[in-house]
């Protein structure tokens, strides 16, 4: 695909793939490698998903959904930290990460009031190009145009593991548990009728299972130069 003049030094990255397979890691440290700005979809969805419980809202409650997102402003802002989450003003990068947080994250990206909204802003954040964008539906949906496309997965066995490592003390749960759930979590995805996980035709698929994480990021980012290459 051809750049549009003033964009011939960047592209936009899309990676997609199911809960898991380690997209947020693997999309913040290639755009750090390539000096692109890392956008965290999954993280807005989780505000949403975050902001809704507070206010007792489900995510079949379209009304109140539409006017909450109306009054809400959602900031991403990388640190040496990570990055950092900001719900109209409150820093909720820990609260996002909770269980029931991700228990009930697939419900309210299956809304169409919701992604209709939240997928504005990432087209908004992504014009200028040299953007990395993870979620579920950013090759096929929000970024259709996206240089290069990435489909990360793994198996249900191999990303429940890597969840059961990342809990903290206080919220473990049997790994058997953590399979049902990512495998339900999987089928959620795949079966809602707005924006469903899928791989883009011409997106490039990389099983992560037997991978490192640096692996996969030298990976992309070879891939991510050679596009660049080529639309030159």
């Amino acid at each position: 695909m051809a750049l549009q003049d003033g964009d011939s030094d960047r592209i936009n990255i899309a990676i997609d793939g199911p809960a898991g397979a380690g997209k947020s890691t693997v999309a913040r440290m290639v755009a750090g490698q390539l000096g692109y700005v890392y956008i965290d979809t999954g993280a807005m969805y989780r505000a949403v998903t975050l902001s809704a419980q507070r206010q007792g809202i489900t995510a079949k409650q379209d009304e109140a959904l539409a006017q909450m997102l109306n009054e809400l402003r959602i900031e991403l802002e990388p640190s040496s930290n990570g990055q950092l989450i900001y719900v109209n003003g409150e820093n909720v990068t820990q609260e996002i990460r909770s269980r029931e947080v991700t228990r009930q994250v697939s419900y309210f990206a299956a809304s169409g009031v919701v992604r209709q909204v939240l997928s504005g802003m990432q087209r908004e954040l992504a014009v200028r190009k040299g953007v990395v964008m993870d979620g579920r539906d950013i090759g096929t949906h929000v970024l259709p145009d996206a240089e290069l496309k990435v489909f990360l997965t793994a198996s249900v066995q191999e990303r429940a593991a890597r969840r059961f490592k990342e809990l903290p003390a206080d919220q473990a749960v049997p790994l058997e548990q953590l399979e049902r759930e990512i495998a339900e979590r999987d089928s959620l995805d795949e079966q809602r009728e707005i924006s469903p996980l899928i791989k883009a035709k011409d997106a490039i698929e990389l099983d992560s299972s037997h991978m490192t994480i640096d692996e996969v990021v030298a990976a992309i980012v070879k891939l991510g130069r050679t596009k660049l290459a080529e639309a030159k």
